[in-house]
C-alpha cells in the first residue's frame, strides 16, 4: 500500500478548483433559468388567449377571467375539469393599472407589512 501525502498547496488547489466549478455551475443554472423564463413568457404573451385574473377558492380550485379573442369568459378550474360560468363584457371588468416594467423590491413590501402590523396594534 502506497501512502500519499497531500501538501497544503495541493489541498488549496483542490479547494479552489471545486469552488470555481461550483460557481460555474451556479452561473450556468442561473442563465439557463432566465433564458427559459423569457422564452415561456414570450410564448404566453402572444395569441388570442390571456388569463386576466385568477382567484383561488380552495387548494386545487380556481375562478379565472380569461380573454379569448375579444370575449371575456369566467371559468371555474378544478383538478380535472374546467366549467364556463359566464361571459362578461369589457365594461363589466375593472382593470388594474399596468405594472409591466415595474419591479417590487422586498424592502418595499416588508415596509408595507410592518406599517399594517403597527396599525393593527394601535
Amino acid at each position: 500500500m502506497l501512502l500519499a501525502t497531500v501538501s497544503k498547496a495541493d489541498s488549496y488547489v483542490q479547494f479552489m478548483t471545486v469552488l470555481i466549478l461550483f460557481v460555474f455551475v451556479l452561473a450556468i443554472t442561473y442563465l439557463v433559468t432566465r433564458w427559459i423564463a423569457g422564452y415561456q413568457k414570450g410564448k404566453m404573451g402572444c395569441g388570442n388567449l390571456e388569463i386576466i385574473e385568477t382567484c383561488r377558492i380552495s387548494p386545487n380550485k380556481y375562478i379565472q377571467i380569461v380573454r379569448a379573442g375579444t370575449k371575456y369568459l369566467v371559468v371555474a378550474v378544478g383538478k380535472d375539469e374546467v366549467h364556463m360560468l359566464s361571459e362578461l363584457s369589457e365594461s363589466e371588468l375593472d382593470f388594474l393599472k399596468e405594472t409591466k416594467g415595474q419591479t417590487t423590491d422586498f424592502a418595499g413590501i416588508f415596509e408595507k407589512v410592518r406599517k399594517l402590523k403597527e396599525k393593527d396594534k394601535e
